[in-house]
């Protein structure tokens, strides 16, 4: 079994490619814990529509979740999660995960709010050797295609905390970023959601498509 594994997974993610360019699409994670998973749905939809008004990258604007415990995640390259609260990870869904992650997918995560001391546990469970590591805001994410001298956008005031910008690498290659006292996935909700000002959502649209290019930059 351990031998033809990464032979499905290879499979699985070639059609992941394939999937890009037929049109890009971003897959929900759906996780125990409690946590809310499954808060705004309406979020990717509207950023893979600007993103697609906006590039050349031609999207799927749908909303699409996946189990961590299905195959099914192995045939997206960009997972994405966010909530508020809890969340938890079995030890077949860390080893998924880490599968998922060390064989080129890519994982956000936004914290919606109170998640923060969750995710950091679940994924030094999937990364015992590796930490989060803020950064810089000269980093290539802050200005591949709009530029933000001064990192992530706030959209949404948690704690009157700055906004930070973290991420695991695999070698030069960053896996999984997340954004802390940020949440602009908040911002690509339809308007009525949040009630955000409309430049507040152009910002944070902005910020979600340079996520995309940078993802698939790498």
């Amino acid at each position: 079994m351990k031998k033809i594994v990464p032979i499905i997974i290879l499979i699985c993610f070639q059609s992941a490619l394939a999937q890009v360019k037929d049109g890009f699409i971003i897959a929900r994670l759906k996780y125990n814990g409690g946590g809310d998973w499954y808060n705004d749905p309406s979020a990717e939809v509207n950023l893979l529509k600007y993103v697609a008004a906006n590039t050349n990258i031609k999207t799927i604007p749908e909303y699409k979740f996946v189990d961590i415990q299905s195959d099914e995640i192995f045939s997206y390259p960009f997972l994405f999660i966010t909530g508020h609260g809890n969340i938890v990870f079995s030890d077949e869904e860390v080893k998924r995960l880490r599968t998922y992650l060390e064989n080129g997918g890519f994982l956000y995560i936004d914290d919606d709010y109170g998640m923060d001391k969750a995710i950091r546990r679940e994924m030094k469970k999937v990364f015992p050797d590796k930490d989060f590591v803020e950064l810089p805001f000269s980093h290539k994410l802050f200005n591949i295609y709009y530029k933000f001298d001064n990192g992530a956008p706030k959209t949404h005031e948690h704690d009157k905390k700055p906004p930070q910008t973290f991420g695991i690498f695999i070698g030069e290659r960053m896996a999984v970023l997340y954004t802390y006292e940020s949440n602009p996935s908040d911002g690509w909700a339809d308007p009525e959601v949040h009630k955000d000002p409309e430049e507040k959502r152009i910002e944070a649209l902005k910020f979600g498509t340079n996520i995309i290019l940078f993802a698939l930059s790498q």
